[in-house]
């Protein structure tokens, strides 16, 4: 199918959805003030799926056939229950610009499992883009890319970007997943994490109570606006203006989580960080040269 030049509404879509998603670290450093990172991530996951699931019935979309379940069980643990249990807990001890800046990097981990497990081949660009994003992913978990914060931060780092590591895997595993419709996908793996989180948060962090008007507003934006709205978005931009338009996202997430993190949670954020953001834009900007092409010139 044939997309077609991206209009106002698509550009303003992907400004929303850039701004939703970058947003997203802040409220969870939020959220952290008064429940823990499994709780957290589990009323984010839960949230998320009831949502969807509601909507895929209001709008009777199509259930997924039994041979995707299999698919959609793995792709929901490694969409949802680990990389939100890991960016939870990595946020108690890096600033929430950091996970931001650390999503910036999947793009860069897909594209090299791409290269192994599909049939998408690097190209010489792709792979000097990588490498430059992977420098910055490098200066960005240094142990003293913190002033010296200590293995907390640097393991807290690592967690952020393992998600992201997770996040890639997820998306070339979904690229071999029988067809599902895309609300119903991500219902199913919302519903996936909540049904793996829930009884580990009971195990470990008990069940949460009322933790006040701040932490409990934001645990109900990161189950609404980040799931149900952004999905509902995301179909709508990449049925219009196509996948690649898509991408635009990845540059916006890092600069709004810098300037959310450093504006609205006055985070201190050193020179080195502020480096480690320029590597890994580059990167994906050298890697996806030839689709941004695409994207701009179909716009003209």
């Amino acid at each position: 199918m044939t997309t077609a030049a991206p209009t106002p509404g698509n550009w303003l879509s992907i400004l929303t959805l850039g701004v939703i998603w970058g947003g997203t670290f802040m409220v969870v450093a939020l959220a952290l003030r008064g429940y823990g990172p499994l709780t957290v991530a589990a009323a984010r996951t839960t949230l998320g799926a009831l949502a969807l699931l509601g909507l895929a019935a209001i709008l009777r979309r199509p259930a997924p056939s039994r041979a995707a379940w299999p698919h959609l069980a793995v792709i929901g643990a490694l969409t949802t229950a680990l990389p939100f249990s890991l960016l939870s807990w990595g946020q108690q001890y890096v600033p929430s610009a950091f996970a931001g800046v650390s999503m910036a990097t999947l793009p860069l981990f897909v594209l090299p499992l791409s290269h192994l497990f599909s049939d998408e081949r690097m190209s010489p660009r792709s792979l000097a883009g990588v490498a430059t994003g992977f420098a910055g992913a490098l200066v960005l978990v240094g142990p003293s890319a913190w002033g010296g914060g200590g293995p907390t931060a640097f393991w807290g780092g690592m967690a952020c970007l393992a998600a992201a590591v997770s996040y890639a895997v997820a998306a070339v595993l979904t690229r071999r997943c029988p067809p599902v419709d895309p609300i119903v996908l991500a219902a199913a793996t919302l519903a996936v994490g909540a049904a793996l989180l829930l009884p580990a948060m009971l195990l470990v962090e008990g069940v949460p109570g009322w933790a006040g008007p701040l932490p409990g507003a934001a645990i109900l934006f990161l189950g609404l606006a980040p799931t149900a709205l952004a999905a509902l978005l995301r179909v709508v931009v990449i049925r219009s203006a196509g996948a690649v338009f898509m991408t635009l996202v990845n540059y916006q997430v890092p600069l709004w989580s810098v300037l959310f993190g450093a504006t609205l949670l006055d985070e201190a954020l050193p020179a080195r960080f502020f480096a480690a953001l320029a590597l890994i834009l580059g990167g994906l900007l050298v890697s996806q040269w030839h689709s941004l092409g695409r994207v701009f010139g179909a716009w003209r």
